[in-house]
């Protein structure tokens, strides 16, 4: 779209697994209800197998095609058809709990002990929430297996969630021995990104976890909600790709018939927007607050976006794409922040430092889970660490992994991810090429750190805090907004405290964590940032 707005070389588009509703999908639902207008010959067509296909033919329907329907009959081509083709799925008995669970990670260990108990053969597959679900249930149902004896000896225990090994995840895709049984257990993943070919039970708690993004605190919480009536349908598809199968679900069938909803909430109500508003800006979608979307986003979270990329200098007076900063963070494919911290690092001299620093914050995490290793894990870190703050380490990390070969033993020693370093490597190959088209000069600043904490600065400042208290771990406050905040357990300066940090992101659990977090002196803000920060009495306060 970017190369041909109305996509001329195209006469069909197709877009699948519609249903998942992510912030791309929506952006291009709308971009091509957009695009259909100008070109009324153009067909698309719109695929899922639990969409609500009703309200999706309706967004479709241009107010002039609502208009004629409202005075006439309806005539053929004015309405988007709705075609159901029956799936090849074989048959899937539902199970429903009588009563409400208490502990859906006990009833779901319960469940399948149940299942390996009276059930013929075949795979097992549990929906829970994340990481520490997992790890609980797999701990419980290796102790019953060793209590039970005889009857769950044969049961191979694996679990699937996005921070295991490659080694660890193709586990669950290894053909079960003759005589056992395979048990996954898995967050959403396997909800509809992977088909694992054994499975013909499903055990269903009923809930994910999902992120909410709250525009006011510009805090995201990862949050265990309740699933939906397509992810529950999603699910059970799960138990009948090759046999018929069973699907237990933790919750009554009265729940899913009257209280459950029928989607899930869009990503684009729960996330922040910025780097989808200069998407859109850079399509050439100046209206952003009047473009068309499947689902509106909250005016509040539009609002902020636009506030972020104005102090950025991306956008101007008139919330239009400024030349050439906004034009070429726009051409930078990671969110605005990273972008504009890339740009300042050409001033800087820094600029290959910073593209590395960028390569690794733009993945979930170089370091792999440790379970029951946590000291290895931290003693590994402590290897890396730099005084500065993360950033720095992560530059301390990639040194290390180039020295070695890119060996993926080095990694393994280091508790670090050799897949996301390769990610890392093929990133950076990409920023590299990104950077030279738009005219900056990779350089090195070779020791001289504070160079490369003045450019993320650059691209942070407004994620500044200044420590407020030494007691309960440091508690810190953000200088925009005075909420607070402390540094999270896995970064390398918890409990160091420096007086002033920016950090990354923020991620709410039982408190409000600050990731990827740096030192920097306060006196920069006002330097990289003087329309954002006022000096007064020496401390940066919001302009």
């Amino acid at each position: 779209m970017m190369d041909d707005p109305l996509l001329t070389k195209y006469s069909v588009i197709m877009v699948d697994e519609a249903h998942e509703r992510s912030i791309s999908t929506d952006i291009v639902l709308g971009l091509l209800k957009k695009i259909q207008k100008r070109r009324p010959e153009l067909r698309l067509i719109i695929s899922s197998a639990t969409i609500e296909a009703k309200s999706m033919s309706n967004f479709f329907l241009s107010s002039k095609r609502r208009q004629a329907l409202e005075g006439e009959e309806l005539r053929p081509g004015l309405e988007p058809a709705i075609l159901s083709v029956e799936g090849r799925g074989f048959n899937v008995q539902i199970h429903y709990v009588e009563d409400p669970v208490r502990d859906y990670v006990q009833a779901a260990v319960s469940t399948v002990l149940l299942i390996n108990d009276k059930e013929p053969p075949g795979d097992i597959l549990v929906f829970l929430t994340g990481q520490d679900d997992i790890d609980a249930a797999i701990k419980l149902l290796t102790e019953e297996a060793r209590s039970n004896g005889k009857n769950s000896s044969g049961l191979i225990i694996l679990p699937l969630y996005s921070g295991l090994t490659r080694a660890e995840q193709d586990l669950i895709f290894s053909p079960t021995p003759k005589g056992k049984r395979k048990v996954v257990i898995s967050t959403n993943i396997a909800e509809t990104s992977l088909t694992l070919e054994g499975i013909v039970y499903v055990v269903d708690s009923g809930f994910s976890k999902q992120r909410f993004y709250n525009p006011i605190s510009d805090i995201e919480n990862l949050v265990v909600a309740p699933i939906s009536k397509a992810s529950a349908r999603q699910r059970a598809g799960r138990a009948g790709r090759l046999r018929p199968g069973k699907c237990y679900r933790l919750y009554t069938e009265e729940y899913f018939l009257n209280e459950m909803s029928m989607q899930g909430i869009p990503e684009i109500q729960r996330s922040n927007l910025v780097s989808c508003v200069i998407q859109l800006k850079a399509l050439g979608i100046d209206n952003i607050l009047g473009f068309d979307w499947p689902a509106s986003p909250s005016p509040e979270s539009m609002i902020r976006a636009l506030e972020v990329l104005y102090s950025l200098g991306v956008l101007d007076d008139d919330a239009k794409l400024t030349s050439p900063v906004g034009f070429q963070v726009a051409e930078i494919p990671l969110e605005p922040m990273i972008a504009k911290m890339i740009l300042s690092s050409n001033e800087l001299g820094c600029s290959d430092e910073i593209i590395t620093i960028a390569a690794v914050l733009s993945i979930q995490s170089i370091w792999f889970s440790a379970r029951g290793a946590q000291k290895e894990l931290d003693e590994a870190k402590l290897r890396f660490a730099a005084a500065e703050g993360d950033h720095v380490t992560f530059l301390n990390i990639y040194k290390g992994f180039l020295q070695s070969g890119k060996s993926s033993k080095w990694c393994h020693k280091n508790f670090i991810n050799y897949h996301a370093m390769k990610k890392v490597m093929e990133i950076r190959e990409l920023l590299r090429r990104i950077a030279l088209r738009l005219g900056i000069v990779l350089k090195s600043c070779e020791t001289d750190m504070q160079l490369v904490r003045k450019a993320v600065t650059a691209g942070f400042f407004a994620n500044a805090c200044r420590l407020e208290a030494y007691s309960h771990g440091g508690m810190y406050k953000t200088i925009r907004g005075s909420q607070e905040v402390y540094i999270h357990p896995s970064s390398v300066l918890f409990r160091v405290n420096p007086k002033c940090v920016i950090y990354h992101s923020l991620v709410s659990t039982d408190r409000q964590y600050m990731r990827n977090v740096m030192s920097i002196d306060p006196s920069w803000l006002t330097e990289v940032a003087p329309h954002f920060y006022q000096q007064q009495r020496h401390n940066p306060t919001i302009h």
